[in-house]
């Protein structure tokens, strides 16, 4: 049903004045308002009957009057709609409007204006908010690494033009882990924004400080006269982040180590200059942290040669190319063997056997200690259970397998599925696992041990805190690092460690095993001094597995007594 004149006009007005837009009807003739709604009485700041009868410049500032006035004029003269944002005063402050002009004709000619204004100030605010977000680093607010390869870009295209230097710095906090994980994520977080600020004080205007997650930091140094400069500022980096942070009323010392790359010397472009940085990087961290290096051409040739081993790694253990060794333990008083530690072995297609020293490392940093962990601990114990029952077998755990997967899991699995008894199974452990976390790893010593598999430390007497575990955790055996056993027949001290460790061991239930044993004037010393078990290449290399079953049946005691005859 069609409504009304009246009650149409009534209508419609009613639909104009809850329109939230702000609307502005005006006479053409004299472009004087006619009619507004609510929205832009808000607007403006005034009641519409102050404004109906009104020109711009009757209501507005000066400036902002002749600017909307000039819009006026351009639309009636060019009969094209104007749209465009200005900025207006108001009571709020000033806004952003986005704003619409638009020609209404009747009988073909000009009749009246109409205006449409929105406030897009915090639309546009939440805008840049976004795309500041999308760009810097959330925690810090430092630029992130899209900013600053777009800035290293450019850095490099000015370098080239002008030439000149440019300088990336690649800064990794050296001790922010222990932090985290002594303090809390929220001391860490503390930790970083400080870290961020120093940064601040550190460099130049132009210089660019970016944050990629983590405790990795990077500083983009454009227009440098020489790297000379590059090397002071890595100098300042590492001064001010090696003074104590203050958290929770105490001093934290982490330091800094920093990589350098420098163009055009080093790379030409973002990627590789970034690249380059962190490999400098790596080796100032292996040198020993809190350190600069520049990037040198032969640190490319050691990474590449780094990711082919680990490739390499990969390959071999996915296709099942690495072998179990057996080396054996004896009985010290009269050489018999009690058992077998189970040692990995590679050998790679082009380089032969590759020293464990050299690929386990690897491998902890790579994540691919744990599955083949599980690995050793399947085969050895599968291997284990053809031997006769008094021979025992020792696999070694990695303190990186501790952090990552639950080993008492696998011991629980190993055992299961070959059948062995366990306590046929010695697990080796170093007093790093204890170093790291050590109320949760001894928590998980305790579940491998109630699964009736013996504990033993390895590397004895190295560590600066064995003593203290000793106290805190029931081992069954303790291995003397080969270290004291090279230097015995020489060494006062090293005779007064191995004989402290036999009778400590002695006293506490605990059998003790020297390793690296090579000669018969190491055996009987030992034997002497009270130590119950040995191993080295007295008496055998690590051996495969057909080899180990043949050196069961080998008559040691015979064969020492010949070499001492």
């Amino acid at each position: 049903m069609w409504l009304a004149d009246a009650a149409a006009g009534r209508f419609l007005d009613a639909i104009i004045d809850n329109i939230p837009v702000a609307i502005f009807v005006k006479d053409a003739r004299d472009l004087r308002f006619l009619l507004v709604n609510k929205a832009a009485e808000e607007q403006m700041g005034c009641n519409r009957r102050d404004m109906v009868g009104r020109t711009n410049e009757e209501l507005l500032p000066a400036a902002e009057a002749a600017a909307y006035t000039d819009i006026d004029l351009e639309v009636l003269r060019s009969g094209e709609m104007h749209v465009g944002d200005q900025n207006f005063d108001t009571d709020k402050g000033r806004r952003l409007l986005h704003t619409r002009t638009i020609l209404v004709r009747e009988a073909g000619e000009p009749r009246y204006l109409i205006g449409l204004s929105e406030d897009i100030t915090d639309r546009r605010a939440n805008e840049a908010r976004i795309v500041h977000l999308a760009h810097h680093d959330a925690l810090t607010d430092l630029p992130n690494r899209l900013v600053l390869l777009d800035r290293l870009a450019e850095a490099l295209v000015v370098q080239r033009r002008h030439g000149g230097a440019v300088g990336v710095l690649c800064i990794d906090l050296d001790h922010f882990k222990d932090v985290n994980d002594g303090l809390g994520h929220a001391a860490g977080d503390s930790v970083l924004k400080e870290v961020a600020r120093r940064l601040r004080d550190c460099v130049r205007g132009q210089d660019l400080i970016s944050r990629h997650g983590g405790d990795e930091f990077t500083v983009l140094q454009p227009l440098l006269d020489s790297a000379e400069e590059a090397r002071r500022l890595a100098e300042r980096i590492i001064a001010t982040l090696s003074d104590p942070f203050r958290l929770h009323e105490q001093d934290v010392v982490i330091g800094a180590s920093v990589g350098i790359s420098v163009a055009p010397q080093d790379g030409v472009s973002a990627e590789m200059l970034l690249r380059h940085a962190d490999m400098a990087l790596y080796r100032a961290k292996a040198d020993g942290r809190g350190a600069a290096r520049f990037f040198e051409a032969e640190m490319d040739a050691r990474v590449q040669a780094r990711r082919k081993l680990e490739r390499d790694l990969r390959a071999a253990f996915a296709l099942g190319e690495l072998e179990l060794h057996y080396q054996p333990l004896l009985v010290a008083s009269d050489p018999r063997i009690t058992g077998f530690e189970a040692l990995l072995r590679w050998r790679h297609s082009e380089r032969g056997f590759i020293s464990p020293a050299e690929f386990i490392p690897v491998a902890e940093e790579i994540g691919l200690i744990a599955p083949i962990t599980e690995w050793v601990l399947a085969k050895a114990c599968a291997e284990a259970a053809n031997w006769p029952s008094g021979v025992r077998i020792a696999v070694n755990l990695s303190p990186a397998h501790f952090r990552k997967q639950n080993p008492a899991f696998a011991v629980a699995q190993a055992l299961a599925e070959s059948g062995l008894a366990p306590d046929r199974l010695e697990v080796e452990i170093t007093e790093s696992v204890l170093l790291s976390d050590s109320a949760a790893n001894i928590a998980m010593l305790h579940q491998i041990r109630a699964l009736g598999v013996r504990i033993v430390m390895d590397d004895f007497g190295t560590g600066y805190s064995s003593l203290s575990y000793l106290r805190s955790f029931p081992f069954d055996k303790i291995k003397i690092d080969r270290s004291f056993v090279t230097e015995l027949g020489e060494s006062p001290q090293c005779a007064a460690i191995v004989r402290a460790v036999t009778s400590l061991g002695a006293s506490l239930g605990i059998t003790t095993t020297a390793e690296g044993v090579e000669t018969t004037e190491q055996w009987e010393r030992l034997r002497a001094e009270g130590c119950q078990e040995l191993q080295g290449f007295l008496f055998s290399r690590p051996v495969p597995p057909e080899q180990a079953r043949l050196l069961l049946s080998t008559p040691f005691s015979a064969a020492l007594r010949q070499r001492r005859a």
